[in-house]
């Protein structure tokens, strides 16, 4: 049975991220972070992230690279004419890319005495 929005899910039965939702997420993450910066996917899918550093790139990774989802690049690495990196997850590949443009993680909500 197809999901209600034609999306194929994954084998969790998560769908996946549109380009849109996925640009979404990324300038709220970029707000989140304190970085200035625009967010633009391409025909491909391929997303690129200006921000004062430089231009950074997220990707999807094909269906027969599991459990590899996700390709993201730095300025330094395209520069150096090295490949992208892969992740996992979305959550990595944010991660990822919020340390590569060495910016801020939001509040760290704390539970228990103290």
């Amino acid at each position: 049975m197809a999901a209600p929005d034609d999306r194929v899910r994954d084998v969790l039965g998560a769908a996946p991220l549109t380009d849109a939702e996925l640009r979404a997420l990324l300038l709220d993450c970029l707000t989140l972070w304190a970085v200035q910066g625009r967010v633009s996917v391409d025909t491909d899918g391929e997303v690129t992230i200006a921000v004062p550093e430089g231009l950074f790139a997220l990707a999807r990774a094909d269906e027969a690279m599991r459990p590899v989802r996700w390709f993201w690049q730095t300025p330094e690495r395209r520069a150096a004419g090295r490949p992208p990196r892969a992740a996992p997850s979305i959550v990595a590949a944010l991660s990822a890319l919020r340390n590569a443009m060495g910016a801020e993680g939001g509040a760290m909500p704390r539970i228990g005495a103290g």
